[in-house]
């Protein structure tokens, strides 16, 4: 933890605290929410305004998550150069840039679809510079119960994830969807004011003056490094293997319209996960983390069960929204057991974690659509395909416990 603290509470006079930055550090997440929720609700009006192929509409959000991949893994030498505060702020200014292009640079140059590109190119490393630099905010923020800090800060991307479609899609509704641009613009408020934000909360660092983190040879030698490596891994896969294919499950399981399929897949998923999230932050203390996750990843592989083998859509569906609560955990917990175990992991860590957690975030829906596919188009042959990623998460806490009750308890966290 970072030996100045007073120091950085005292800069520039500024009555601001450390929940302040906690506060700032939520609506990084909103911000996220809005750089990878926001587009993809425009795909088809892209295609009809500019004409654009389905085929090129689509690598958008290949190419958003992409770029974000690539951000987690040569961010973190840049931040630790020029520090959390500078790296938020860039990290804000970026998307709220993306956002604002947006509306301009389609109509502007010769291929509306380029310009879109380097909109969202510009967002991207926004958000990628939001995935590495949050959490070690977060975790460095001289304040006790961080456990259920680094819980609340994860339900806010859940919470942004649902305003984003449903004020959307009320604006869109009442304004009409050609009004789209208004709608950016109104997004890239919100990096904005937290761009400000960022000028004056105190912001501590991982790393204390004098000591330095671990570089890259020195975390990959160590078991533990690996073994949370593969949690967020299987973390990311669990949640999107089931998320990105919700919709779907809505429309063809109950024969609703595009939009309430949204609203009954990905939306009850996304408000269970942050349900989960909100409630550890709220009874975390009496809960002890790894067995919330034990217990989570048991549940999981119910759910995963549930929506594999039932041939009722209501179950389904139930199955759906509480695999969003079951999974909500796994991102942030992870988390929270790598910072007190892996002494001066730092922001290099932190990345590497993020890196693992969104190439599991890819992986698990590749393997539900593969199979899928495979097996004629069945989709919940895919779900059941995915089920290893649960599976794997339990059997890693399941060693990981082991390995607590050999070294024994780790002092509690302050």
């Amino acid at each position: 933890m970072n030996k100045n603290v007073g120091k950085s509470k005292r800069r520039g006079g500024s009555a601001l605290r450390y929940d302040h930055t906690l506060y700032a550090c939520f609506m990084g997440y909103i911000v996220q929410a809005i750089v990878n929720n926001f587009v993809p609700l425009l795909f088809l009006t892209f295609g009809a305004q500019y004409g654009l192929p389905l085929s090129r509409i689509t690598f958008l959000a290949t190419f958003n998550f992409a770029l974000q991949l690539l951000i987690d893994m040569v961010s973190a030498g840049f931040i630790d150069r020029i520090g959390y505060r500078a790296a938020m702020i860039l990290a804000d200014a970026f998307a709220a840039a993306g956002l604002l292009l947006l509306t301009v640079l389609p109509e502007r140059m010769s291929d509306p679809f380029a310009g879109i590109l380097i909109s969202v190119l510009i967002y991207a490393v926004g958000g990628g510079l939001l995935e590495v630099v949050v959490s070690p905010i977060v975790e460095a923020c001289p304040t006790k119960r961080k456990e259920q800090a680094m819980s609340l800060l994860h339900s806010f991307y859940c919470w942004g994830q649902m305003g984003v479609v449903l004020i959307s899609t009320l604006f869109f509704h009442f304004a009409g969807i050609r009004q789209w641009k208004i709608m950016a613009v109104l997004w890239a408020l919100v990096p904005l004011c937290n761009l400000l934000l960022f000028f004056f909360v105190p912001v501590a660092h991982l790393i204390g003056e004098g000591e330095k983190g671990l570089r890259l040879r020195e975390l990959v030698r160590l078991r533990l490094f690996w073994l949370i490596m593969l949690m967020m891994l299987c973390a990311g896969a669990s949640e999107q293997a089931v998320s990105q294919w919700a919709s779907a499950f809505a429309e063809s399981g109950l024969g609703v319209s595009k939009t309430l399929g949204d609203l009954a897949g990905p939306m009850m998923f996304a408000l269970f996960m942050g349900a989960s999230r909100s409630v550890f932050a709220k009874f975390g203390e009496r809960l002890r983390l790894e067995r919330f996750m034990l217990w989570s990843a048991l549940l999981c592989v119910a759910c995963y069960l549930l929506i594999a083998l039932s041939r009722a859509p209501a179950l389904g569906l139930l199955g759906c929204a509480l695999c969003g609560f079951s999974v909500g955990i796994f991102w942030p917990g992870t988390f929270s057991i790598a910072s007190p175990r892996i002494r001066n992991g730092g922001t290099l860590m932190f990345a590497l974690f993020a890196l693992a957690g969104d190439a599991g975030c890819s992986l698990g829906p590749t393997v539900v659509g593969t199979v899928a596919a495979a097996s004629g188009n069945h989709l919940k042959t895919g779900i059941l395909a995915a089920i290893v990623f649960p599976i794997l998460m339990l059997l890693w806490l399941l060693l990981l416990q082991k390995r607590n009750k050999k070294r024994g308890a780790l002092p509690p966290r302050v």
